[in-house]
């Protein structure tokens, strides 16, 4: 089963308020697998534009990455983060075909 995986850079404007949408996101996240591969960080941006903090969350199933944002524990968190943020979110489905040899 292809893995699915959230793709998201955000901007944070008060990052004290922020604390509480990281708290509650916690609840879908467990509940649909999730796994951060990347959360904030050093980053360089070569090319394009950028935001402050970038971050790659695995899910185990495109489904799954689908499920957890329209999920109810989400979308409640998302009302805690939204005057506090601006993020471009992107879900995607992982890609298990040939690599470069």
């Amino acid at each position: 089963m292809t893995k699915g995986y959230w793709i998201a850079r955000v901007d944070i404007t008060d990052m004290e308020k922020y604390k509480d949408y990281i708290a509650a996101n916690a609840a879908a996240f467990s509940k649909y697998g999730a796994r951060f591969l990347v959360r904030s960080g050093r980053s360089e941006t070569p090319e394009g534009t950028s935001r402050a903090r970038n971050v790659v969350i695995e899910f185990p199933s495109y489904q799954a990455a689908l499920d957890c944002w329209h999920s109810p524990e989400y979308q409640h968190a998302i009302t805690l983060r939204k005057d506090v943020s601006t993020i471009d979110l992107v879900i995607i489905e992982g890609y298990d075909g040939p690599q470069p040899a």
